[in-house]
């Protein structure tokens, strides 16, 4: 990810804190908390190619970015997995048919 595409993805977040930007690898670029339906939530920090999760079903898991259209995507290698962002929201879909399991997910709900 280059740093305009990093500026774009903090601008995205709206609610997400900027943390050192002069730093390389695994430097955070930003963290986001999202509110899910259902009193679910998702810890977010973003680095340049992966996201690290923690979800409060007790889960933490690092997914790298994959291929999108629009907004962020990232997912582990089979796609069981696959953490959405677009802006100031996400959900996350589970298993081979892709069930929503995290969903209606916004900073600062």
């Amino acid at each position: 990810m280059n740093i305009r595409s990093r500026y774009a993805l903090l601008a995205a977040l709206g609610g997400a804190m900027l943390l050192p930007s002069h730093a390389m690898g695994e430097t955070p670029v930003a963290t986001a908390v999202f509110k899910c339906d259902g009193g679910k939530t998702i810890d977010a920090t973003f680095y340049a190619d992966s996201v690290d999760l923690k979800l409060s079903d007790g889960r933490s898991l690092k997914v790298p970015q994959a291929m999108s259209a629009s907004g962020a995507r990232y997912a582990n290698k089979d796609e069981t997995f696959v953490f959405w962002n677009k802006g100031d929201t996400a959900f996350v879909t589970e298993g081979k048919d892709g069930k929503e399991t995290f969903s209606g997910c916004v900073t600062g709900k």
